[in-house]
């Protein structure tokens, strides 16, 4: 193992290495009229993503389904939190007909957390891959599903559909879940990361990093996701959506994410996306080949 050193944070002053260009472009516009037109909520809009900028110039996009109102209260994430409305039956329809007219090869599709809904919005999660896969058979997606809070059948029946790639974030290290996902258990999302892997899925997690985590307890972590079944990891540094989030502790050197990379890999685990712009669906196009 490697031990570098990390940076603390200084609020209002990023590193060079997290300065991004702002949106722009052809393509970036039509792929806001398409959300628009189409009344789509995207995760790149409302997690306030880095990189949305550079993937929406590339006429991608990761759609967030069943709402944007969320029932959790993660302290790092800008997406709303309250009592959702009900959802949108049209929904899978309008996700699958603007990834037709955006012509996306791959396609990552997320929701947030409806801990309200019986089936944790599984017969929703089900259409729209349904969907998707008879408008563009040629389009591969990647799954990006939340907690289903022990619900296992609402997994399986989100998981059959026909997507390529089945993601659950673990978002931290165990010591941190308490402070960052106050309604999750670190245990429970590993359980869900090997219950995807046992269906015969190609299992994705992500970790963000500069929460106050120590190198020892990402190591750890990777340990712990390579026992139970997972394929592909991303590393990306947490970025404060506002003032009323959790602060970085510390920003994370590039040198280090490139060891982390190493680690990763040298723990079984079959790819590591590591970088400091890294997001769980960024350059995600290139893990539907991974072997499992």
């Amino acid at each position: 193992m490697i031990e570098l050193p990390v940076i603390p944070s200084e609020r209002k002053k990023r590193p060079d290495w997290l300065r991004v260009k702002l949106p722009a472009g052809p393509e970036f516009r039509k792929v806001r009229q398409l959300v628009d037109n189409y009344k789509l909520h995207t995760i790149c809009e409302s997690g306030n993503c880095p990189n949305m900028g550079e993937c929406w110039g590339a006429g991608t996009a990761t759609f967030m389904i069943l709402g944007n109102v969320c029932t959790r209260s993660c302290s790092f994430c800008a997406v709303a939190t309250g009592r959702p409305n009900e959802y949108d039956v049209d929904e899978p329809r309008r996700v699958a007909e603007a990834i037709k007219l955006m012509q996306v090869k791959h396609a990552v599709i997320t929701s947030v957390n409806r801990d309200e809904l019986k089936d944790r919005g599984a017969e929703i999660w089900y259409q729209t891959v349904r969907q998707v896969k008879e408008n563009t058979p040629e389009t591969t997606i990647e799954t990006l599903i939340p907690d289903v809070k022990n619900n296992w059948d609402a997994l399986i029946h989100m998981i059959e559909a026909g997507q390529e790639v089945v993601s659950h974030n673990m978002e931290t290290v165990e010591r941190l879940y308490r402070a960052v996902r106050p309604q999750a258990k670190y245990e429970r999302s590993l359980e869900q990361v090997k219950r995807t892997k046992e269906f015969g899925q190609r299992t994705k997690s992500g970790i963000m990093l500069g929460l106050g985590e120590t190198q020892a307890e990402v190591y750890k972590a990777m340990d712990h996701l390579a026992e139970n079944g997972l394929d592909i990891l991303t590393l990306g540094q947490y970025l404060q959506p506002t003032k009323m989030h959790h602060e970085v502790i510390e920003w994370i050197t590039p040198a280090m994410f490139d060891n982390y990379r190493e680690e990763g890999l040298r723990r079984g685990l079959k790819y590591v996306e590591s970088g400091p712009l890294v997001r769980s669906s960024y350059h995600a196009e290139r893990h539907v080949n991974v072997p499992i």
